[in-house]
């Protein structure tokens, strides 16, 4: 039986890459996103796979919208399986250069597109109980940096919420599952532009940069064998082991990230796609494919994870063991 995934902010980069895995495995895939000449462009490009593919035209800051187009997309495509909330975005700038209304629409699409397409996602699921809600998530919410406090706050929050609800399904006996992934810097078109920057400076993408085919890997899996967590590339491995161990260290560390976040290419302000859709063609890759990493496999679940930890202790008891056994003797 065909299933069906959706994918908010998937006429680009991570997105596109993530609808496009879909689209080869046999998935009927919906499409939320504004620019609607991407969302037709994007169609055409996933019926080549042989599955329908529908690009409804919504802000996911738009409860309303995005509770039609989830009706839609299960009436045309067919029950929805999964569903990733991918939609994001940022300013480039300090936290008091940054307006109130630059706030509240990078909360309004990083953190409550994630709220209203997850509960879209389980008005349709809850009653067959079953599906995955895929939540897009960053080394940023775990280890936020300078330059990013709007994004960072509202993906630290989007933690906070998909977590509080995990335990709500669990109290409920819901067999819906929801998982996160962590990703790092990821080379998409977010850095040719569609950021909003106030710096005067060009945005670049700190190294290690990923390719975005590695994180749609990493959705796929997750929502086709679904875990708690999962981190894409060496960076969210690190930075959640130390945030939890040594979050000083971090602090040190992230400084660095003012620089880094930039190059010497000075630039007129950019006013990116924070209130409308950016410009160009659908594109999954950004302007730094000769630094991407290109490895489609680096990424670790949580149940990785436990195992480590339970391997850990295990070890432990065992040398705790030996130690009181040798001076009973």
């Amino acid at each position: 039986m065909t299933r069906t995934v959706v994918i908010t902010g998937g006429t680009a980069g991570i997105g596109l890459a993530t609808a496009e895995k879909f689209a080869r495995d046999g998935w009927n895939v919906g499409i939320l996103a504004r620019g609607e000449e991407r969302l037709r462009e994007v169609e055409e490009r996933l019926a080549r796979f042989g599955v329908k593919a529908l690009g409804i035209a919504a802000d996911v800051a738009d409860q309303r919208a995005v509770d039609a187009a989830a009706d839609r997309f299960e009436s045309e495509l067919g029950p929805i399986e999964a569903w990733v909330n991918n939609a994001m975005a940022t300013v480039v700038a300090p936290a008091d250069k940054i307006s109130a209304e630059e706030y509240r629409r990078v909360t309004d699409v990083t953190y409550h597109g994630q709220v209203f397409g997850t509960l879209a996602a389980l008005r349709h699921m809850r009653g067959r109980n079953r599906g995955t809600v895929v939540q897009i998530n960053s080394v940023l919410g775990i280890r936020a940096f300078p330059l990013q406090s709007a994004y960072a706050g509202a993906k630290a929050a989007a933690i906070g919420y998909t977590n509080a609800l995990r335990s709500e399904l669990g109290h409920q006996g819901s067999a819906v599952q929801l998982v996160s992934v962590f990703l790092p810097a990821v080379n998409t078109p977010q850095f040719g532009g569609w950021a909003r920057n106030h710096m005067g400076r060009r945005q670049i993408a700190p190294d290690p940069v990923y390719d975005p085919r590695l994180c749609a890997n990493a959705i796929h899996f997750g929502a086709t064998n679904p875990r708690r967590d999962i981190w894409v590339g060496r960076t969210s491995i690190l930075a959640s082991v130390l945030q939890r161990i040594w979050p000083n260290i971090g602090d040190v560390q992230a400084r660095s990230g003012w620089e880094g976040q930039l190059s010497d290419e000075r630039i007129d302000e950019l006013e990116g796609n924070l209130f409308e859709p950016g410009k160009g063609s659908a594109q999954i890759d950004g302007p730094f494919t000769d630094r991407a990493l290109s490895s489609r496999e680096t990424y670790v679940t949580s149940r990785q994870r436990d195992a480590a930890v339970l391997g850990l202790i295990g070890v432990g008891v065992l040398g705790l063991a030996s130690a009181i056994g040798r001076r009973l003797r």
